[in-house]
C-alpha cells in the first residue's frame, strides 16, 4: 500500500491513501482526534515544531452528516457540505483522523502515549445524537481510565441543566462553553440567525451560569476568540465576568479557516492578541482586574494595572503567551490542552504550545509595543 507525505509546516507525517469515511463511522463507536493527539498516541508517525506532544487527548464526536450549525469561522460549518466531505474537513487548522473509540481506550490504557496525557476532552458538535453519545464516551472512559480527568467542550444549544448534572455525576471534572464571540452583536453575526445557525447568546450564557452552579469554582471555563471584531476592552470585560463567576478563560487567536465564511477575514493583529493574552493571564492568575487597567479610545490596553517590575517578571515568565485551556497536573497556570498550532502557523506563532525562550519573549514584547505605538 502506497503512502504519501504531507507537509503542513506544523507537522510532517505519512498517511495511507485509504482515508475514507463511511456511514458506519459515527460516535460513540468512532471519534475524531486532533493530529497532535494522534501523533502522541502513535497512531500517526510524525513530529511537531518545537514540541514533542500534547498533554490533552482532544476527541470530537463525529457523524458523516456533520455538524448542523453554521458558524462563520468554523471548518466544520454546515455550509461546507458541498465543497468538501465532512471527514476531510480541518478544524482549528489541523486534520482530525477518525478512529475507533475502543482502540483509543486500549492504547491509552496500554501506555501508548508514554504517560503524556494529563487530561482528555470530549468536544461536542450540533447534532441530534451528540448529547447522548457524549454520555456514553464519558462513562466508558471513567470505567477504564478514571485517573485521567475529563473535560467537556459542550454544545449549549442542545443541552439543559439536567445534562450538566448528569455529566458531573458520570465523572466529568471540567465543563467548558465555546462562547467565542465577546459581544451579542458579534455572536449573532458569526453564530446566530445572520448565518443561518441555531446558536443564541442568551442560551450560551445560561449554560455558563449552570456550569458555575453545577461544577463550581475552578471547574468551568469559557472559550473566547480574539480578533472577531471586538475591542480589547470588550473581550477582557468578558474575561473579568467569567473570573468573577469562578471560572477560567481559554483564549484562541482568530485565524481564517480555509473554506469558512470568514476565510477572507484578517487574522488577529499581533499587538492586539499579545495584550489580550497578557491581560487575560493577569485576570485569571495574577490578581489583576479590568477596573485597574487603562484603555484608549479604541479600547486598546494602555496600562495593565500592575507595578512595572511585577509586570515585567510575569512577561519574562512567558506563561501568558502559552496556549490557555484546561489545566494539567503540573502547574495550574499552564494548560494541559496546548493545541499545537491550532490558531497559527509555526512560522508566526500566536499561542505557544511550549515554554517560551528568551528570543520568543523579546519578539512578544516587540509585538505588544510596536502596534500600540502606531495606533495611539
Amino acid at each position: 500500500m502506497s503512502s504519501v507525505i504531507e507537509n503542513t509546516q506544523a507537522i510532517q507525517f505519512y498517511r495511507p491513501d485509504y482515508h475514507v469515511k463511511t456511514p458506519d463511522m459515527r460516535s460513540p463507536e468512532y471519534v475524531q482526534m486532533s493530529t497532535a493527539a494522534a501523533i502522541t498516541l502513535g497512531l500517526i508517525p510524525g513530529k511537531m515544531h518545537r514540541t514533542a506532544c500534547t498533554h490533552c487527548l482532544n476527541l470530537l464526536v463525529t457523524y458523516p452528516e456533520g455538524c448542523r450549525a453554521n458558524c462563520a469561522y468554523c471548518g466544520l460549518a454546515r455550509h461546507r457540505e458541498e465543497a468538501r466531505d465532512y471527514a476531510d474537513r480541518n478544524f482549528i487548522r489541523v486534520d482530525w483522523p477518525t478512529v475507533r473509540y475502543q482502540d483509543v481506550l486500549a492504547r491509552v490504557k496500554a501506555g501508548a502515549d508514554r504517560g503524556q496525557f494529563q487530561r482528555m476532552c470530549i468536544s461536542m458538535i450540533t447534532h441530534p445524537s451528540s448529547d447522548a453519545d457524549t454520555f456514553v464516551l464519558l462513562e466508558q472512559w471513567m470505567a477504564l481510565l478514571p485517573h485521567i480527568p475529563v473535560s467537556i467542550l459542550s454544545n449549549p444549544t442542545t443541552m439543559e441543566k439536567a445534562d450538566l448534572i448528569a455529566l458531573k455525576r458520570l465523572g466529568a471534572e471540567i465543563f467548558t462553553v465555546a462562547l467565542d464571540a465577546a459581544t451579542p452583536t458579534i455572536f449573532e453575526r458569526t453564530r446566530g440567525k445572520s448565518v443561518d445557525s441555531p446558536h443564541r447568546w442568551e442560551k450560551y450564557w445560561q449554560a455558563i451560569e449552570w456550569a458555575a452552579e453545577v461544577f463550581g469554582p475552578e471547574r468551568f471555563g469559557v472559550h473566547l476568540i480574539g480578533g472577531l471584531g471586538e475591542t480589547e476592552q470588550e473581550i477582557l470585560g468578558v474575561c473579568q465576568r467569567i473570573k468573577d463567576m469562578g471560572g477560567h478563560n481559554h483564549m484562541f487567536g482568530f485565524y481564517p479557516e480555509q473554506g469558512s465564511l470568514m476565510e477572507d477575514w484578517p487574522a488577529v493583529a499581533h499587538g492586539q492578541w499579545r495584550r489580550i493574552q497578557l491581560a487575560r493571564f493577569l485576570i485569571d492568575y495574577a490578581g489583576g482586574h479590568i477596573s485597574s487597567m487603562a484603555f484608549n479610545a479604541a479600547g486598546q490596553v494602555l496600562d495593565f494595572g500592575l507595578p512595572a517590575d511585577r509586570l515585567a517578571d510575569i512577561i519574562r515568565s512567558g506563561k501568558p503567551f502559552q496556549t490557555s485551556g484546561c489545566p494539567g497536573s503540573d502547574d495550574a497556570e499552564i494548560s494541559a490542552c496546548n493545541r499545537p498550532y491550532g490558531d497559527s502557523k509555526p512560522s508566526d506563532i500566536l499561542s505557544f504550545p511550549f515554554a517560551l525562550n528568551e528570543l520568543d519573549i523579546e519578539m512578544v514584547q516587540r509585538q505588544m509595543a510596536g502596534e500600540l505605538a502606531q495606533k495611539t
